[in-house]
């Protein structure tokens, strides 16, 4: 004798997934940047040297004189030459009104009132030792210097961000199911 079976038939839930990738780019562009550097300034200031050459003594010492350099030491030569007569004469004019005291003060003022003394011949047109001068200022160097420091500019760019997310797109492909069968219903009896 057969009994009677019952058969079951499922079939699962089957899901269709679909991904589509999210996108990204990212892009950095490049800073602007500008840098400028200012020449330095530079001042240079100079005094020059100064050289001061003075023969006047050396041209007197050789008698070459200017007319009016001559007329200063003539009228020199005479004032100091009356000044001395002058001198000369009060003393002598002193002398004559003690003559009793001295015993002949008339010989020696007649002596000394005669003339010059004679003096040797000598070469005039040498000048004498450190007849020219010389002065020597030296000259001065000044510099100034001032340095600029650069100047920069800087302008930063932001990064370039894209970003498209991605998708996931879930479905249901087949719905589950569950089938009953009864097999051996009817069966023969011996």
């Amino acid at each position: 004798m057969k009994l009677p079976q019952i058969q079951i038939k499922t079939e699962m839930a089957q899901i269709d997934i679909r991904q589509t990738p999210g996108q990204q780019t990212i892009r950095q562009p490049s800073a602007d940047m500008s840098i400028e550097q200012p020449k330095a300034e530079l001042r240079i200031d100079t005094t020059p040297g100064k050289l001061t050459i003075d023969q006047t003594q050396a041209w007197e010492d050789m008698q070459l004189i200017s007319p009016l350099r001559m007329t200063e030491i003539a009228a020199e030569v005479g004032n100091s030459s009356v000044l001395e007569g002058i001198a000369r004469r009060a003393e002598q004019g002193q002398q004559l009104m003690k003559i009793e005291q001295q015993v002949s003060p008339m010989v020696e003022q007649a002596i000394t009132n005669s003339g010059e003394t004679y003096t040797s011949p000598q070469i005039t047109f040498i000048p004498s030792v450190f007849a020219v001068k010389v002065d020597y200022e030296p000259g001065e160097l000044n510099i100034l210097s001032k340095e600029n420091k650069p100047q920069m500019t800087v302008q930063i760019r932001q990064p370039e961000h894209h970003y498209t997310p991605g998708k996931v797109e879930v479905a249901l492909k087949r719905y589950e199911s569950i089938k009953f069968a009864v097999s051996h219903l009817y069966s023969e009896v011996n």
